[in-house]
């Protein structure tokens, strides 16, 4: 039986057995929460928009600031002072990238028990709340420990993503779950786009976009605006909080309506000579922005088609497969000017973004039919951590990879940012790979309720 509620889970039980005597019929507890939803579903085959619509703004509102520092983070850290040359501010920034995977590393298989035992909302309302602290807390950063400290925090107390992919399997119907997991990953998908988005533009002032001039009395208004705003103000001693607290007040919203309820970056805006393409932060959120959109028609309206014609597994090897000659493309993309440089980045973002959301739905799709309701919360933790263990180390690594393939601009042999996009694509290989037996088994196919 699903746990739509907050309830305990054990208390549930244990409830149901003492009033076993009086059913709602097919074996549904009066009394239970759980057992309202698989009553609704049973009676219904609606799909359940509601529902949908409010795990959307959670997934959403918590993967905001999972990659919003991006933009901006080479300014951050260079404003710091802790790296002794421009090559070595990659290091710094991939520690403080890594800090928040590492923390949910930490506490995604604990969370997730959590909401096997306690219910999905409380975890959910719990780790929206932390990104409201702790998001905020990080864009008042002075210093590299307290940014790295605040991202940790954020990662080990957001528990959101297991228990919320839980959730939308459990409160529709079978045939509804491709579209419900499609919801989890375009949600999550959009807050990795936005989030830089969000970070660029109000990072630092949109020279593309002289519509949001308005904005830039609160974008480092310490240099661009002294007159009206002096150096030593909030925002002008915090010049990248604005993002911070923009994504922390939609964290707020989401937070109280649930009581009802890339390294691309750091390429991007590194210096040409260092083998990067030298934008500046809104440069990198016009194109995130860009690639959103498209990403946002295709999982919502083309995924759950193209779902039911090919099953998620074949989905998601084909999004691997196609994601290996685009990675190889953004070297040479890089060398390009103007609008030649903007279109074909552009569409170059938005099909690998559109490719990795190919490969994350149709995997949660396949773990989650995989295991019975009652340990969905736990198998999503796992994931979870394992996920997060691997972003953990990601930034890290990558922005190690990032210092030295920029030290070795002139090597004769995949000189630059060749030998990243080249190593980008061999570990795209080895994933591909795993997606075939023995490392994946299909699960058994599920009769059209969730598997007690």
């Amino acid at each position: 039986m699903a746990d739509g509620g907050g309830g305990d889970g054990r208390a549930i039980r244990a409830g149901a057995v003492a009033v076993a005597e009086d059913r709602l019929g097919d074996g549904f507890v009066v009394g239970c929460p759980g057992c309202k939803v698989d009553a609704k579903k049973a009676a219904s085959a609606r799909i359940p928009y509601l529902s949908f619509g409010f795990v959307w703004a959670v997934v959403l509102a918590a993967s905001l600031p999972v990659a919003s520092q991006f933009p901006f983070l080479y300014y951050m850290v260079k404003d710091f002072h802790v790296a002794d040359t421009e090559e070595h501010i990659g290091y710094y920034a991939g520690v403080i990238g890594s800090a928040y995977m590492v923390g949910r590393a930490l506490s995604s298989i604990p969370w997730g028990v959590a909401a096997d035992h306690y219910g999905r909302k409380p975890v959910i309302v719990l780790g929206t709340i932390a990104v409201v602290i702790f998001n905020t807390l990080f864009g008042f950063s002075n210093g590299f420990w307290m940014a790295v400290t605040s991202r940790f925090l954020l990662g080990f107390l957001c528990g959101v993503f297991g228990p919320a992919k839980a959730y939308v399997m459990e409160v529709c119907r079978t045939e509804h779950q491709a579209l419900g997991m499609s919801v989890v990953s375009t949600s999550w998908s959009l807050g990795l786009v936005f989030g830089p988005a969000i970070g660029g533009f109000l990072a630092q002032c949109p020279a593309l976009l002289p519509t949001l001039k308005t904005y830039c009395i609160l974008l480092q208004p310490a240099e661009k605006f002294p007159s009206l705003v002096p150096t030593g103000s909030l925002l002008g001693r915090f010049p990248y909080a604005l993002p911070c607290l923009v994504i922390s007040v939609t964290a707020l919203v989401t937070a109280i309506a649930c009581c009802w309820l890339p390294v691309f970056s750091l390429w991007a805006v590194s210096p040409r000579p260092l083998g990067g393409l030298s934008f500046s932060t809104s440069n990198v959120g016009l194109v995130l922005s860009i690639a959103g959109a498209g990403l946002f028609v295709f999982q919502l309206f083309l995924y759950p088609f193209v779902e039911r014609i090919l099953g998620p597994l074949s989905i998601a090897r084909i999004g691997a497969i196609l994601s290996l000659p685009l990675i190889a493309t953004f070297p040479a993309i890089s060398t390009l000017r103007g609008v030649q440089l903007m279109s074909l980045l552009t569409s170059a973002s938005t099909l690998k973004i559109i490719f990795n959301v190919c490969i994350t739905t149709g995997l949660m799709i396949l773990q989650n039919r995989a295991v019975s309701q009652n340990q969905r919360g736990a198998a999503n933790g796992v994931a979870m951590a394992a996920q997060s263990s691997f972003k953990a180390f990601g930034p890290a690594i990558g922005g190690a990879l990032l210092a030295w393939a920029q030290s070795r601009r002139h090597a004769s042999f995949l000189p630059g940012s060749q030998m990243l996009f080249f190593l980008l694509g061999l570990i795209q290989s080895v994933a591909l790979a795993m997606s075939f037996k023995p490392f994946l088994a299909l699960p058994p196919k599920e009769d059209s309720h969730d598997v007690a």
